[in-house]
């Protein structure tokens, strides 16, 4: 019992010595010390959906910590919660259990993006119905009680802009901060005017990634928080999907390029003379055929594993990402033709791209494919069966890098997305290794004697590196932008030679650690995880109606097939690949098999046109893998099987049927075919 402060905490009961409910709330309550108006409040449910979608243990303990916190009077709470836990949903829970108990009368729900809005108002805050609107065109209606808006939408530079003040300073009881991180930590900024003109009403900070800086800070702001789900705690529970890193070395990354003396770029403007790195490329030099190396090595990578699978590219700019565009289009130029929109840039000065984001983080969607992109989709861009990050991207910052990295995790079984790969060309992944990946934001300003204690502001301009914070739509909303700075001066220069030096491969062990081994070796330990013996995996195999259904369960244990099967020589059977690896069996190609089972018994049982339709099976079981065998002896699929060439071209479906002399026997063919092609050593 943690309600007793001294005195027995443990003892046994008998079932009918187990208090009862209202038992068991009444020392709850006493313990936390809530007063009548506060029991009312934390009584309240949670919304019940009747889609049967309920809160996941950590969303429960988020909701009743910030309930309970407002219930007892506290003002200001943050919330950190990794991308892809829900973060939203959780938002609404708490919400309506305050609306409910009508502490919280009216609520402002400000984000930074209309996307994050209009997220919120379609799927998690749909429950509010009527009596929730958005704020627009600076067009304040008084009479909802549910209000979700832009900050730049209510607030700017000229008085005319700022909206809020057309509501009284007591008129919001609840103000809920989406995405924190990204200005209300900073003390001049107008989205801050905002929270402190409401400041009577309990405010919410949520962010994956809050910010703590010497130049800002959350903490400051909203206090520390009151609940933290970490990336690493998520993976762990299996709410958010791990991932691999690929890092791949360039030389000109590595070695640098010096122009010679006069040397001028495509253009003929002269370059200055110095050494240009990688932190210069794509920012004040480009080199085209770096941009191609890059643009290859994706489109080989989907190649080999899903050239479908939703891929975002983060590039350093704009123009950088419209490069990026182009030569992913010229390197996939099959998929183009069929579609255009299989690669498109997604960036805030491009309407186009705005319009194909929605589709893109759809999972019903299949285009666009790849997005490239520079800062748009660091932040709440909600895609769920987002498979392959790709970084060409200098990124210092932990609050982006923690962002960006969210784009991948969640988890969409239903659309095969259980795991993601990032590919990093420009060592941002070392971020994974410093502490502050995971671990609790600290405040880090440190003020001096005569100091204030409230950390300095900002830069003015400064965006912590999330540059096109703001969408077309967002600009429409009102706000005046600073005036940009001038555009840098870019070197674009033809014919220098790249090359890739070297790839490493590091995967998430069990500890949530990132670890560089070897392709195999990491693929060894997940196997024998699974199979204590070569006869173990060999008699489950063996038995296995389906063999796909062992090889699904590897693949959601962390056993990366496609990976494996796209880095191994050969066309391997999964079968000799888990063989191979996990227990040092010499091998055979699909195509060994299949001769060696062409010379079985089996064959001889069946002559004419069962025989030649055992042949064309065996024949598609070396060109495409036993996953054909498998939907030939399907009794549902039979008739559509028998109908690809060349078993086509055989006969009739009802002619091959009757020519093993039934479908039952047929099945029974097939079902030693696939035997027989086991049983070759």
């Amino acid at each position: 019992d943690r309600t007793v402060s001294d005195g027995v905490v443990e003892r046994e009961l008998s079932l009918a010595e187990f208090p009862s409910p209202s038992a068991l709330w009444q020392r709850l309550t006493a313990n936390k010390t809530l007063n009548d108006q506060a029991v009312h409040v934390v009584a309240q449910d949670y919304y019940q959906d009747r889609s049967g979608r309920n809160l996941r243990y950590y969303q429960q303990v988020a909701v009743n910590r910030t309930v309970e916190a407002i219930a007892n009077g506290q003002k200001r709470i943050l919330l950190v919660m990794a991308t892809g836990t829900g973060k939203t949903f959780t938002a609404f829970n708490i919400i309506w259990r305050l609306w409910q108990a009508r502490t919280v009368k009216r609520v402002l729900f400000l984000a930074d993006r209309n996307i994050l809005v209009d997220q919120a108002m379609t799927n998690d805050f749909k429950h509010f119905g009527v009596t929730m609107t958005k704020i627009t065109r600076r067009e304040v209606d008084k009479s909802y009680e549910v209000y979700l808006a832009l900050y730049q939408g209510i607030s700017g530079t000229e008085e005319w802009q700022n909206a809020y003040r057309e509501f009284s300073q007591d008129f919001f009881d609840l103000i809920v901060v989406d995405e924190c991180h990204r200005g209300s930590a900073a003390a001049d900024s107008a989205w801050r005017e905002v929270l402190e003109y409401f400041s009577s009403a309990a405010q919410i900070g949520l962010t994956a990634t809050p910010k703590e800086t010497k130049e800002v800070s959350n903490i400051d702001y909203f206090g520390e928080p009151i609940y933290t789900y970490s990336l690493r705690q998520g993976i762990e529970d299996g709410f958010l999907a791990p991932y691999k890193v690929i890092r791949i070395d360039l030389d000109r990354d590595v070695d640098g390029w010096r122009p010679r003396m006069g040397e001028i770029d495509r253009y003929g403007t002269p370059i200055p003379e110095q050494l240009y790195t990688v932190r210069d490329f794509d920012r004040t030099l480009v080199i085209d055929e770096r941009t191609k190396l890059v643009a290859w090595r994706v489109s080989e990578f989907m190649r080999n594993t899903d050239r479908f699978q939703k891929t975002i590219i983060f590039c350093e700019d704009i123009e950088h990402a419209e490069r990026m565009r182009h030569a992913i289009a010229n390197m996939n130029g099959d998929l183009v033709s069929e579609n255009h929109r299989y690669v498109v840039r997604i960036t805030g000065d491009n309407p186009v791209g705005k319009i194909e984001l929605d589709n893109f983080i759809s999972p019903e969607e299949t285009y666009p494919v790849v997005a490239t992109t520079s800062k748009l989709m660091t932040t709440g861009v909600d895609a769920q069966t987002c498979k392959l990050i790709v970084l060409d991207q200098t990124i210092n910052s932990m609050t982006e890098f923690k962002q960006i990295i969210g784009r991948g995790t969640r988890i969409r079984e239903d659309f095969g997305k259980t795991y993601f790969t990032i590919i990093d060309f420009r060592h941002a992944t070392r971020l994974f290794a410093d502490p502050d990946f995971d671990g609790p934001p600290e405040q880090v300003y440190e003020p001096g004697p005569d100091d204030s204690t409230v950390p300095p502001n900002i830069e003015p301009g400064e965006n912590d590196g999330m540059g096109e914070a703001f969408e077309p739509d967002d600009l429409q909303q009102g706000v005046r932008m600073a005036e940009r700075p001038e555009r840098r001066q870019k070197y674009y220069i033809d014919a220098v030679e790249v090359k890739i030096l070297a790839e490493r491969v590091q995967y998430l062990d069990k500890s949530g650690e990132l670890r560089t081994v070897s392709f195999k070796d990491f693929s060894r330990e997940n196997l024998r995880a699974q199979f204590a013996s070569l006869d173990d995996f060999l008699k489950r195999w063996s038995v296995a109606d389906r063999k796909a259904a062992i090889l699904e369960e590897l693949v959601e244990q962390g056993f990366l097939l496609e990976q494996l099967q796209a880095e191994t020589a050969g066309d391997l059977d999964p079968f000799d690949l888990i063989c191979t690896i996990a227990f040092d069996r010499p091998s055979l190609t699909r195509s060994q098999r299949a001769r060696s089972a062409a010379k079985s018994a089996l064959f001889d049982q069946y002559g004419g046109m069962a025989r030649r339709t055992l042949e064309a099976l065996l024949d598609k079981y070396a060109d495409q893998g036993i996953a054909t065998i498998e939907e030939a002896r399907d009794e549902a699929r039979v008739a559509e099987v028998l109908q690809l060439p060349p078993i086509n071209h055989i006969g009739r479906p009802v002619q091959i049927l009757n020519s093993f002399g039934s479908k039952v026997k047929y099945v029974q063919a097939v079902r030693e075919l696939e035997q027989e092609i086991y049983r070759a050593a």
